[in-house]
């Protein structure tokens, strides 16, 4: 056999046999897995609650974890991040920065930034943490190769160091990445080096809403819950009493009343979904499958609750942004200057993302924010012009200003400049001010 898989063919060929076999015994062929190491044994069994296996791509046919992990990923993906530059006192914007193409367009040949993003945080919700490899040239960082985690494990350790990692690519191959190459962004942590899985920490609450579902596909397959029973006063023979089950589910599945006839009653057995709270049930799980992701639920189509974030919907996507985005956020750019930085560059240079899109409201309340800045010498109007995408007009509109109404304490009383030099003026030209009436 080892001597028959040296060829190219059959190498293929035994791929291809061992990519047909069941997910489990797969990941067994592919990943190493120890019953000692419950966080590897769950990375490829799952978690078993009750004969449901929770595992993150089970736990996404759940509308309501599908809903989070896409709420929270596609929106950070699409929020722009950007090297940023220390200058003196002040910061600016660095697109210069080999870095920045990196993160805000084209972090490899193969995908874009949008992409590479919401696959990054999708990881690091639902495993613990995101992996991508670091693309280097002459030293520097000069791309970004997204890892997918469930084709990437420690090939060799070091106590708790990690070596080196193995990968398997989508052609089958196997080949070993060095464990500096390897770009990790944990999530929430609670040994401070690696994150913890949303999905196996919570299998209780995952496994069970699972369960509902698939209580209520049983339920509601082929017509609704059976909650009748039917009495017959003689004994039936086994072909009529298939055929007695096989009139029954036909009526029910073409949504007829059953038909009985020949002394044949019929009673109330059990419940049906609505006493024995079905709904209701599915309703709960998910308020449960959004506190574990920290998402408010009408923010994934579940509107039976208020939300306590406040009222309209701006207050609620600063709420949004500051409970639920923010940490995420904030691990992202601290990772990214601890890791693709070099101790120079960040004592110039740090990555940050631009949440101003998040931020801008209606028209009106837009305007109102853009005039507080202008007038008070914050933005320039040049400035709000660019967070409008218009092109810049430059001279004074690169100017601060702020109302002329405005000025200090001690500068009150005090002739400015224009005033003196309309007063010279009026001099010259033997122009007097008139009298003040009196009353």
């Amino acid at each position: 056999m080892a001597q028959s898989l040296r060829q190219p063919g059959r190498l293929r060929a035994a791929w291809g046999a061992l990519r047909a076999v069941p997910s489990a015994v797969r990941a067994m062929a592919t990943r190493s897995a120890s019953i000692s190491d419950a966080a590897s044994s769950a990375e490829v069994f799952g978690v078993d609650l009750d004969g449901v296996s929770v595992t993150p791509r089970t736990a996404l046919q759940l509308s309501a974890v599908w809903a989070c992990v896409r709420l929270i990923s596609e929106t950070i993906a699409t929020l722009p991040i950007g090297m940023h530059e220390r200058v003196g006192a002040g910061r600016r914007y660095a697109p210069q920065h080999a870095l920045h193409g990196v993160l805000h367009d084209v972090p490899n040949p193969d995908a874009t930034a949008a992409v590479f993003w919401e696959s990054m945080v999708a990881a690091m919700l639902l495993r613990g943490a995101g992996r991508a490899e670091k693309l280097v040239y002459n030293g520097r960082v000069v791309g970004l190769e997204f890892l997918a985690p469930e084709r990437l494990w420690p090939n060799r350790r070091q106590g708790q160091r990690v070596l080196d990692w193995r990968y398997t690519e989508d052609t089958g191959l196997q080949r070993v990445i060095p464990a500096e190459r390897v770009w990790t962004v944990p999530g929430f942590s609670l040994d401070g080096k690696s994150g913890v899985s949303a999905i196996r920490y919570g299998s209780v609450v995952f496994g069970n809403a699972m369960s509902a579902e698939k209580f209520a596909t049983r339920t509601f397959t082929g017509g609704r819950l059976q909650s009748m029973f039917y009495t017959i006063g003689q004994w039936l023979k086994k072909d009529q009493r298939d055929e007695f089950h096989q009139n029954i589910a036909e009526r029910i599945r073409l949504g007829q009343a059953p038909l009985l006839e020949g002394g044949i009653d019929a009673k109330t057995l059990g419940i049906n979904p609505d006493d024995a709270q079905l709904l209701e049930s599915r309703g709960f799980s998910v308020e449960e499958i959004c506190r574990w992701f920290r998402v408010p639920p009408f923010m994934v189509g579940h509107s039976e609750k208020s939300t306590s974030w406040g009222t309209g919907i701006e207050q609620q996507t600063i709420g949004f942004l500051t409970f639920t985005l923010r940490p995420w956020l904030t691990r992202i750019e601290q990772a990214v200057a601890k890791d693709l930085l070099t101790p120079a560059e960040r004592l110039r240079y740090y990555p940050k993302f631009s949440v101003e899109g998040l931020l801008r409201g209606d028209s009106t309340g837009r305007a109102a924010f853009y005039t507080a800045m202008v007038n008070n010498g914050v933005l320039t109007r040049d400035e709000v012009r660019e967070l409008e995408d218009r092109e810049p007009m430059g001279g004074n509109a690169a100017v601060l200003t702020v109302q002329s109404a405005m000025t200090t304490l001690d500068a009150l009383g005090q002739q400015s400049d224009a005033n003196a030099a309309r007063a010279a003026l009026r001099g010259f030209l033997g122009v007097t001010d008139p009298e003040p009436t009196k009353d």
